[in-house]
């Protein structure tokens, strides 16, 4: 029985987090730092890939039961990543700063996010990432350790910001990639 009782408990992380849990590490070594720039250098690619070809009901299915619909995911992969560039030029040219929070939540319950057409989010991705990478990989290994603090997540090295959003471009593709697969949509 107790094995049944998991069961469903295992299903449900699969779908909430496809590649696993958040795991910070202190610090990148350049090797990590590549690949994690990599990573960001990719997902406007990988996210037109994941959603090319779905129709306007398929975007509108959430990727999990109470989850966000495709075409929230989105929306909310540009508005997470301009405040993650912003927290990143923030770090980079004052000391230590507090950054806003946003409330990610109720973003994607605007109109925009939870109605608009995905196209101008894929395209304000494309050139936040190509501007995001060129400034990461212009960084030095001490500018790697500027700090930022976000009320209630704590602080931040920009190594360990980088580890955060390398993880959630993968994080949201694959909720999109796995909705595919489940639902047989080619």
């Amino acid at each position: 029985m107790s094995q049944l009782a998991s069961t469903p408990n295992e299903a449900e992380e699969d779908l909430r987090y496809p590649v696993g849990r958040l795991q910070l590490p202190a610090d990148l070594t350049p090797a990590d730092r590549a690949i994690r720039i990599e990573e960001l250098e990719a997902l406007p690619h990988l996210l037109r890939e994941a959603v090319h070809g779905l129709n306007e009901s398929q975007l509108d299915t959430p990727y999990r039961p109470g989850g966000w619909t495709v075409r929230q995911v989105v929306h909310h992969l540009p508005d997470g990543h301009i405040n993650g560039y912003a927290r990143f030029r923030l770090a980079l040219t004052e000391e230590a700063p507090v950054t806003k929070p946003y409330d990610q939540s109720k973003w994607s319950e605007l109109p925009d996010a939870r109605l608009g057409p995905i196209e101008p989010s894929l395209n304000f991705l494309d050139g936040l990432h190509a501007r995001w990478v060129l400034l990461l990989r212009s960084l030095s290994d001490q500018q790697f350790k500027n700090v930022f603090t976000i009320p209630g997540r704590g602080e931040f090295t920009l190594d360990r910001a980088l580890a955060l959003y390398a993880w959630h471009s993968r994080h949201h593709v694959a909720h999109i990639q796995r909705l595919r697969e489940r639902m047989g949509w080619k």
